[in-house]
């Protein structure tokens, strides 16, 4: 997913993946076990940098973003604007048994500068505020090779072309030869787009005007406004009045996907889409509608495998609705409350949260320093169910009783859908 904002600008319940530790190795490919945070890929490697050290890191999988971000500790040569500097990229990165070039004029490389964000003394060996890892591996360099990765199975793979062997359902898709961004021939009402694929996505998107015009057609499909559970990206400022609805049906290269959430993508972010993907994408789906499948990349090809390995509905959005934001401090501000039944999910204003206040804890469990697939992890669960906030504002600190609920769901919408209605 393609990174965003100066600051801090690197994006359910979330799913953390119990993965085996087995590494399997060949000579020309690896698989090794990842773990899922808000929908991220996150794997262990190994980078070493143009000084010839080498670090162990961790990795974050996204295909949807063809550019290189690493953390401070693992950058050289540092030039910077503010706090977004650019950096010699590392010389090469290892998965697994298998190594990666990144930068330099290595066969597979092509990284000509990565990107990073200044954060403060403590925190260096973090990409981005509330993402566990120092690194993303972006579509220029994944598209020198097989991939696969394995939802069910929490694993990821990644090889010289024809070395893995994919299976499933194909679909003949449009790789960009110079970034290695997808493009797959989806349908929606019977009509025909380009919706791009991004696993590094927690959250599915729609251009503005697909989804208003869906909205004004289907007045019924459940809607809302605040990005809680998988669409709480970020904690842009502005993600408190993002408008999600879920889609009756969307045919994504052979599948056939229902009930599809996805996020109105703001018309100041329309750029963040089609620069890299192009003007005539309609979109993008991630990673939150694809966890049932294995997934394989066959780049050389243009070609994508959908292979089911599971049926299970994921509860993303049975959550307390707060929407936050990861601070490179460690800390998580509130930036808004999703509303429920035409009234605030939690508590909210002079007698509740208000935008601006910090979560200190949930049920007593510290949040600061935590990964924003964590955070999210304990405030899901099941509908009905109540989280004790501890919130500072200013120099209080006061305790809220919040409770879990049903977003997205029949009966669920907010008070603008609400009064779409009437």
């Amino acid at each position: 997913m393609r990174l965003y904002g100066a600051a801090w600008a690197l994006v359910v319940l979330c799913c953390f993946a119990g993965a085996q530790q087995t590494i399997s190795v060949t000579s020309q490919s690896v698989t090794v076990p990842f773990t899922l945070d808000h929908n991220r890929i996150i794997i262990d490697a190994d980078v070493r940098l143009s000084d010839g050290k080498t670090r162990h890191v961790r990795a974050w999988v996204d295909n949807g973003n063809p550019d290189l971000y690493i953390s401070r500790r693992l950058a050289t040569a540092v030039n910077c604007e503010g706090q977004l500097c650019s950096a010699t990229p590392p010389v090469e990165i290892t998965i697994g048994g298998m190594t990666i070039p990144l930068g330099g004029r290595a066969p597979g490389a092509g990284v000509k500068e990565a990107k990073l964000i200044l954060m403060p003394d403590g925190a260096e060996s973090v990409m981005a505020p509330g993402l566990p890892a120092e690194i993303n591996i972006p579509s220029t360099i994944l598209r020198h090779y097989d991939v696969l990765i394995d939802y069910p199975g929490n694993k990821f793979s990644i090889g010289a072309p024809g070395t893995i062997r994919f299976r499933g359902s194909t679909a003949r898709v449009n790789v960009d030869p110079v970034n290695g961004l997808i493009q797959v021939p989806s349908q929606i009402e019977k009509k025909k787009y380009s919706l791009a694929l991004d696993l590094g996505s927690c959250i599915s998107f729609l251009s503005g005007e697909l989804f208003e015009k869906l909205q004004t057609a289907h007045p019924d499909w459940p809607h809302l406004t605040g990005a809680v559970g998988s669409a709480n990206m970020w904690g842009l400022d502005d993600e408190a009045k993002w408008k999600l609805m879920r889609i009756d049906r969307v045919q994504f290269g052979p599948l056939f996907l229902t009930n599809v959430a996805a996020v109105e993508l703001p018309a100041t972010s329309i750029e963040f889409l089609e620069k890299p993907a192009g003007p005539t994408t309609a979109g993008l789906l991630g990673a939150d509608v694809l966890l049932n499948y294995r997934i394989g990349l066959d780049y050389a090809h243009s070609t994508v495998y959908f292979d089911i390995g599971r049926m299970f509905t994921f509860p993303e959005f049975d959550v307390v609705g707060l929407i936050v934001r990861p601070e490179i401090d460690g800390r998580f501000t509130i930036v808004g409350v999703a509303d429920f039944d035409v009234k605030p999910s939690v508590p909210f204003g002079a007698d509740g949260v208000q935008s601006g206040d910090q979560l200190i804890a949930v049920d007593d469990i510290p949040v600061r320093g935590e990964t924003s697939g964590q955070v999210w992890a304990m405030l899901g669960g099941t509908p009905g169910q109540e989280r004790t906030l501890t919130i500072q504002h200013g120099d209080k600190r006061f305790t809220v009783a919040a409770q879990i609920q049903h977003f997205l769901g029949e009966g669920s919408d907010d008070s603008e859908y609400k009064k779409k209605k009437k």
